[in-house]
């Protein structure tokens, strides 16, 4: 299996600081990647820079070449719109380098299709900026989901979005990889969204992978104890990914090898 994104390593500085230190990674096309971590890990700051719009050092190649931001799906965290544009127009706008001024029947029956796809068909003549944080976020995923990118890097792109509707986009999102063999790389906080929605997770801690594979070779205890400070139980269900259940965070206070008084100790079980 080919892998066209490869990171060689890729470090990122603010100031001083150095935030992202020297990751590489390769990371094959056709499947869903999830980055995760705790606040501060590095999540959009990684990301960033394999979009082109962070600066770092080290080398990040997409298909042999550097990234062409023109050519990828980029949408970085607290993205909005503010200009006046319908629901409509702001998606047909993604075509705007293939199409000049030229809009065609087909790129407004793309259009059509995309919302009815995220469910956005009776807000398309609404202007954007006076849509809920989500129902942007909903319209600026399709947006760049009309330029059928090869590469599309998503930062915190269900952060404003309901239960139902992070569950909607992953689907389509993971339609979108089975149809096109797009590789899709995203930052999501939820981790049992992530583990059961996506192929492969990144672990990032300070700046550092951590961890790399399935979910249930990177969600272990010990991982998620040192990683996000916090125990849980796992629950495995059956061949599928498995369940984080957070049970309380680690106290900095207590070694955690005798379980305080009252303190059921996480186990993992199974469940059929």
């Amino acid at each position: 299996m080919t892998k066209p994104l490869c990171l060689n390593k890729v470090s990122v500085h603010l100031g001083k600081t150095r935030v992202i230190n020297e990751i590489s990674l390769s990371l094959a096309a056709g499947q869903m990647v999830a980055v995760v971590g705790p606040n501060g890990a590095g999540k959009s700051t990684l990301l960033g820079a394999v979009a082109g719009a962070v600066a770092h050092t080290g080398r990040i190649q997409w298909l042999g070449g550097k990234v062409d931001r023109r050519k990828i799906g980029f949408m970085p965290q607290h993205c909005t719109v503010k200009a006046q544009l319908s629901v409509l127009q702001t998606l047909i706008l993604a075509r705007h380098e293939q199409l000049g001024w030229h809009v065609g029947a087909h790129d407004i029956d793309a259009a059509g299709r995309m919302l009815q796809e995220f469910g956005l068909e009776q807000l398309a003549d609404r202007h954007v900026n006076t849509l809920s944080g989500g129902q942007q976020q909903l319209v600026l995923l399709a947006q760049r989901l009309m330029r059928q990118p090869r590469l599309l890097i998503l930062d915190e792109a269900t952060c404003a979005l309901d239960l139902r509707h992070q569950m909607i986009v992953l689907e389509r999102l993971g339609a979108y990889v089975a149809r096109t063999g797009a590789l899709v790389l995203m930052a999501i906080h939820d981790l049992n969204l992530a583990a059961r929605n996506t192929d492969i997770l990144l672990l990032l801690e300070k700046g550092s992978l951590a961890g790399q594979g399935k979910a249930s070779e990177v969600l272990t205890r010990a991982t998620l104890r040192d990683v996000y400070g916090i125990e849980v139980d796992i629950v495995q269900h059956g061949r599928s990914a498995p369940f984080i259940i957070p049970v309380s965070p680690r106290s900095e206070r207590q070694a955690w090898t005798t379980p305080a008084a009252g303190f059921r100790a996480p186990v993992e079980s199974n469940v059929a």
